[in-house]
């Protein structure tokens, strides 16, 4: 069956759990916070989370599914600084879903939500090194700005800024 995208729903919130916490065993480098951090969410932390990012317009997440499985995840929030753009974040696919189009699905889902928003653009933060992930990004569309950071997470490793603009789209 092929995968689906869908944006989290309330009653998704175990899933959610699942899947985030999964994303983050996987790859450690590739977020903003832990392992360690989220496995002491409450369950009422889990569906608080399923709520907000269930609907409105400042923020997102969306779970990728095979067979009511969850194999994916990838989020989406407009910066208080920066309101007309959205940036992308926890993306990840589980690795045997990787290099099968469950990545370009999730990051698809971030650009059309952001453009149903009136967003001019969407960036993200891919630490240095995750050629995989950035090749992703770049055969979409986004390029390398030249900005660079620490990992939150890590602060010894470095994240390197793209952005899509969507007004060429």
């Amino acid at each position: 069956m092929d995968p689906v995208v869908s944006r989290v729903r309330p009653s998704d919130a175990s899933e959610l759990k699942k899947i985030r916490l999964a994303a983050l065993l996987d790859s450690p480098f590739a977020f903003g916070s832990t392992h360690e951090a989220e496995v002491q969410r409450t369950d009422q932390d889990w569906q608080v989370r399923a709520e907000r990012s269930s609907a409105g317009s400042d923020s997102v997440t969306f779970l990728a599914w095979r067979d009511r499985t969850p194999i994916g995840i990838t989020g989406g929030y407009r910066p208080e600084h920066s309101p007309e753009a959205v940036e992308l974040v926890s993306m990840w696919a589980a690795p045997s879903t990787r290099r099968s189009g469950v990545g370009r699905l999730l990051v698809q889902a971030v650009i059309d939500w952001a453009i149903d928003t009136g967003s001019s653009s969407v960036g993200l933060w891919v630490t240095r090194g995750n050629e995989p992930a950035q090749r992703l990004y770049q055969s979409i569309g986004f390029r390398v700005t030249g900005e660079h950071q620490p990992l939150p997470s890590d602060p010894c490793k470095d994240e390197v800024r793209m952005v899509l603009g969507l007004d060429t789209r």
